[in-house]
């Protein structure tokens, strides 16, 4: 009798080079299909135990405490210590310990979108022994924003898998896994480096279905967006490198029910799924909500009405739509009606809710944070072009970042990305066209 696979030591070629209990480094991952050069198992200098990221300090969740000395990510070069007639006292330098948040998270209940995120990968984990979550310091460090916090101890080594600093190598693990009947959550600690992952993504998880009907299913998620004053290395919006790859679908909820939904729908789909998430609005006390505890999913492919209204329309994703629904109570002020949609799945897009909305109210924003010049916006300004013509009463205007890498400075970050006031001038344009 067939029985489901389940993840095992064999599947995915896992080699714990030494053994080490939860506080140290985890496991490294052989994944020869990457291409990737084997791990160096020798300890951090001073024997300190540092998370391996590419997160800087200030976004760490470990950023609350100190520690007893600074420690970079790169080896450390020491210096010998001079020769001596007596041993001095060896120092070790160490983070402190973290608080594992080990216990399940409840079913439902109150929940940032965060927290709405983290349950949703226990519950899938929990319904599905072939799931499991892989990528850089998920496991004994419990991810860089701690999403996967408590996995580790609750699904061990072999379901909650550390690897080294090497984008190439979780993709192509998850790609594998895929073919061999698991199912993936790979982890990129910011999606700034997808881009290390970029070939295996486009030229083989999207492509594998169409060459040769071998299906991968792994969902690939990591946190995204600007104004949390990352700089131009930690802040991207990377829908716009993907939307031109048949074969990948890519979220982004704006609420806690839709990023528990949508995890869980991905983690289902028989497909390669790309989840972004805006990292601003992890634990934004604004989207705390109620959800539901019995198990619930929200439908890739569908949008939904934010806002309801007759006036005009603002299309928008992520974070943008708090902006939009922010500017909507503005002009609302001035007696304008705005409609608000938030797209949730970017590929494939919901060009029923598109356009019906654009019918109901003539005038229409697009609005996103990426920025401008071959967004997501010239898109979707194109089908309401192509297919509703003839109900526009205005041009379509597109509200989006500067055509600049993001800038670390806070006003010049402000300025670079679309405010309140560049939608409320928007929508003035298009009322009195």
């Amino acid at each position: 009798m067939n029985s489901k696979p389940t993840l095992d030591s064999g599947s995915l070629k896992i080699q714990k080079l030494v053994p080490r209990t939860k506080e140290q480094s985890p496991v490294s991952v052989t994944a020869a299909a990457s291409g990737a050069a084997p791990v160096s198992d020798a300890a951090p200098a001073a024997n300190a135990t540092v998370p391996a990221s590419h997160e800087p300090a200030e976004m760490s969740a470990a950023a609350e405490t100190s520690v007893t000395a600074p420690i970079s990510n790169e080896t450390a070069a020491i210096s010998p210590a001079p020769a001596s007639s007596k041993a001095p006292a060896r120092t070790t330098a160490t983070a402190p310990k973290k608080e594992h948040k080990s216990a399940r998270p409840e079913r439902g209940g109150q929940a940032t979108l965060i927290e709405a995120i983290r349950q949703g990968i226990w519950e899938e984990m929990e319904r599905d022994p072939t799931v499991f979550v892989i990528g850089e310091d998920v496991g004994a460090y419990g991810g860089a924003f701690k999403v996967t916090d408590g996995l580790l101890d609750e699904f061990g080594n072999g379901r909650v898998i550390d690897t080294p600093i090497s984008e190439a190598a979780i993709v192509g693990a998850a790609c594998g896994a895929g073919l061999m009947g698991m199912k993936a959550v790979a982890e990129f600690q910011f999606i700034d480096f997808i881009s290390a992952g970029f070939d295996l993504l486009t030229n083989y998880a999207a492509k594998c279905r169409y060459r040769w009907g071998a299906n991968v299913p792994a969902v690939f998620r990591g946190p995204c967006g600007s104004g949390v004053r990352s700089g131009p290395f930690h802040s991207l919006n990377a829908e716009a490198f993907f939307l031109n790859t048949a074969g990948l679908k890519i979220v982004e909820p704006a609420t806690a029910y839709d990023a528990k939904g949508l995890i869980k729908a991905a983690i289902r789909d028989p497909d390669p799924v790309l989840y972004f998430e805006h990292k601003k609005l992890y634990r934004l006390p604004r989207l705390r909500e109620e959800l539901p505890a019995d198990d619930y999913i929200v439908e890739i492919g569908k949008a939904r009405t934010a806002r309801e209204g007759r006036d005009l329309t603002i299309i928008t994703f992520g974070a943008m739509v708090l902006t939009a629904l922010d500017a909507a109570e503005e002009l609302e002020k001035e007696g304008l009606d705005v409609e608000v949609i938030d797209l949730r799945t970017l590929a494939p897009m919901d060009k029923p809710a598109i356009l019906a909305s654009v019918k109901k109210t003539n005038r229409v924003i697009v609005l996103h944070e990426a920025s401008r010049t071959g967004g997501i916006g010239g898109e979707i300004a194109a089908i309401i072009a192509e297919e509703a013509f003839e109900w526009l009463d205005a041009p379509v205007l597109r509200v989006a970042s500067l055509d600049t890498p993001v800038p670390y400075s806070p006003p010049l970050e402000d300025y670079y990305l679309p405010q309140i006031k560049d939608v409320l001038d928007a929508a003035r344009k298009l009322a009195a066209y």
